[in-house]
């Protein structure tokens, strides 16, 4: 019976699906080789099965589907995306040349309520196409820096703190009056830069700020718009409210 099962085995496998099994069905198999005869149907209906989907994939690869000659009008065909319709700025959106100019005059001016209005611009904020990844803020230029004021005991108590080289032992403290009096920027700088954001975005933004010693300064090119009366005592925060467009244009730094 084995010399029979050997042969009847080798002499199915040239056989299609079909046929070994019109054979299986006319034999009495011992209950032995019962489980070598269900593997070897499975597998031929496998391999069946996949030819039939590797001929299908064949003939669509020869026929392929003609391609729409207008984009936008296969576009329109189809109607509107609603799952697509979120505004994203575009690189002219970010782009400085397309950008605008503001001054403030920080002549006794509060030095936390000046920062909040630089920072508030400098971001972004107060464009309705604002977007918290994209560089989307306008260029702030501050004059008169070394005038600008603080409340309460800061003018002698507030204190900044600088590493000089990075490592422990090597911190310098150096209070308010010092450092206006030395570098006047600085102070500005330092309470912009605080309420921007973090990494490469809030870097690129922290050089949108231009801070000068004095009434004068290079950007006249520009025609910056004054600002300064957003920053007017308790109604500086209401400068979220106020959008370009409602800003008198006639004040431009001449």
């Amino acid at each position: 019976m084995a010399a029979g099962t050997m042969a009847f085995t080798s002499s199915t496998t040239q056989h299609s699906c079909r046929s070994f099994c019109n054979e299986l069905s006319g034999l009495r198999l011992q209950p032995s080789i019962l489980p070598a005869v269900h593997r070897r149907r499975s597998s031929m209906k496998c391999r069946a099965s996949a030819a039939a989907v590797a001929e299908e994939a064949a003939v669509d690869k020869q026929a392929p589907a003609p391609a729409p000659a207008n984009k936008a009008v296969a576009a329109e065909s189809k109607g509107f995306d609603h799952w697509n319709d979120t505004y994203y700025p575009k690189g002219v959106d970010t782009a400085a040349v397309n950008k605008d100019w503001y001054i403030i005059d920080a002549e006794g001016q509060t030095l936390g309520r000046l920062a909040v209005v630089v920072a508030h611009f400098v971001r972004g904020k107060h464009l309705p196409s604002f977007h918290p990844a994209c560089d989307m803020g306008s260029f702030v230029v501050v004059i008169n820096a070394e005038k600008v004021v603080v409340t309460g005991n800061k003018f002698n108590d507030k204190l900044y703190k600088r590493h000089t080289t990075g490592r422990p032992g090597s911190m310098k403290v150096e209070r308010f009056k010092d450092l206006q009096a030395r570098i006047p920027e600085r102070i500005i700088e330092k309470a912009v830069k605080g309420m921007l954001t973090r990494g490469r975005l809030g870097n690129k933004l922290f050089h949108h700020m231009k801070v000068y010693k004095g009434p004068d300064h290079p950007h006249t090119a520009q025609k910056p718009v004054d600002i300064t009366s957003l920053i007017s005592g308790r109604t500086a925060g209401k400068v979220y409210a106020k959008a370009t467009p409602n800003i008198d244009e006639t004040k431009v730094a001449e």
